[in-house]
């Protein structure tokens, strides 16, 4: 009978707050890349995943991603259905499952939080309210079970995901991907310049999620020793890399490098780092990190070639990033790490290297196809996007009701009725009518 760890619990604890921590570094870290009629809209896309996700995954979600496979690999049996059969004494892994559940529950948050920069500025609330808890179970919950859960088919063929390179970045990056085709460009894509109305919340947002990607990453090891430390000093390369290349393909390109740049070439290095902090050495981070960097850095241009508006480049970032990162893994997966599979340049041929290519482009035709049916099933229900009024107003206002910042939407205070409060702000900020 398995024993709590307390060492690993406590190591646990800390990562899931860590994770958690990272939605709200996300909604930061967005919010300062929109424009700034939209920051708070950007904001609350994010954290309303919090408790839309949390209902949905102790419901079901967890339970079709974490139980006994109900047949072919593809989904979990509804054995844990409400958290059914799970109480404090219940161990997985040597942690309380409770906790484990949580874990992975802060995944699936920040999961549904990367889609939204896809569609900044221009979708309705209601609409991703929505779309939010259900894509959660059809998407989300089925791709983890395929490679994290007990019998998954993507797991069982020998794919290696260790924190989430399929799971939440590809799996994030395509139905990106999709929302943005649903709803369309922006009003002014290509034509208007639509730059960050805030980056000192660009580089703060970008600080947390650095932070809490400790979590995230050396967490899975749901455990306190070595291989964690090794997972720790790999997202920390992989970071720094990250930022590296990007800055390295600016000053090369365009003469300077950004802030804006090394805030993005970070999240690239991260993201690619994901899968993999659990597969490769030291060396393999190096070479992952500022690939990413690289890579990434240019693929946020397609967009602008293949005129589909991902407002703040999940795409480019998290699916490339992702697809990077997952690949590398079987050219750079030491047996050191694995315990077992070895990637190309260490002598394990071209196998590992085909699941990874194999595993990629599967849960990425997935995500992207039941993500879009699902926006286009709420488009044609709810509608998905706002009117052409409400966008060129602002998503803050005509969203909330409210605006980020004293001086309003155009320069002013939002009109009002005589006597009544001004709308986001409080009375006694108010000027006398």
């Amino acid at each position: 009978m398995q024993q709590i760890d307390p060492a690993a619990t406590a190591w646990l604890l800390a990562s899931t707050a860590l994770v958690l921590l990272m939605t709200p570094g996300l909604a930061i870290f967005y919010g300062g890349m929109v424009r700034a009629t939209g920051v708070l809209n950007m904001i609350m896309m994010s954290f309303i995943a919090i408790p839309l996700c949390t209902v949905a995954w102790l419901l079901v979600g967890y339970t079709l991603a974490f139980s006994d496979d109900a047949g072919g690999g593809l989904i979990g049996n509804l054995s844990h259905f409400g958290l059914l059969g799970i109480d404090p004494s219940t161990v997985r892994s040597s942690v309380p499952e409770l906790l484990y559940v949580t874990f992975q529950l802060t995944f699936v948050v920040l999961t549904a939080a990367l889609v939204s920069g896809a569609v900044a500025d221009r979708a309705k609330f209601a609409a991703w309210m929505v779309f939010v808890p259900v894509w959660s179970i059809m998407v989300y919950a089925a791709v983890a079970h395929w490679v994290w859960g007990p019998g998954g088919w993507l797991s069982e063929l020998g794919v290696l995901d260790y924190a989430g390179g399929l799971v939440v970045e590809i799996v994030s990056g395509a139905s990106a991907l999709a929302l943005a085709l649903v709803l369309g460009p922006r009003i002014g894509f290509k034509s208007d310049s639509m730059r960050p109305h805030n980056l000192p919340f660009v580089l703060l947002g970008v600080g947390l999620l650095w932070f809490g990607w400790f979590g995230f990453n050396a967490g899975s090891a749901l455990a306190a020793d070595g291989t964690a430390a090794a997972i720790f000093l790999n997202t920390l390369i992989a970071g720094c890399l990250g930022m590296l290349g990007w800055l390295a393909v600016e000053q090369f390109r365009d003469g300077r490098p950004t802030t804006f740049g090394a805030a993005s070439g970070v999240v690239a290095g991260l993201v690619a780092i994901t899968p993999s902090c659990g597969t490769v050495n030291p060396l393999g981070a190096v070479v992952v990190g500022f690939a990413a960097g690289i890579i990434c850095s240019f693929a946020i241009g397609l967009k602008f070639r293949w005129n589909y508006d991902d407002s703040l480049d999940v795409v480019g970032v998290h699916f490339v990033g992702g697809v990077v990162g997952v690949v590398l893994i079987g050219l750079f997966a030491t047996e050191v790490m694995t315990a077992g599979p070895e990637g190309l340049f260490y002598g394990g041929g071209f196998v590992q290297l085909g699941k990874q290519v194999f595993a990629a482009v599967v849960v990425a035709v997935y995500a992207f196809l039941v993500s879009y049916g699902l926006a286009r099933l709420i488009d044609r229900i709810l509608g998905f996007r706002v009117s052409t009024e409400d966008e060129t107003t602002g998503v803050d206002f005509t969203q909330h009701a409210e605006t980020a910042y004293a001086e309003g939407v155009h320069g002013h205070l939002p009109s009002r009725r005589p006597g009544t409060p001004g709308l986001g702000m409080r009375p006694e900020h108010l000027d006398e009518d």
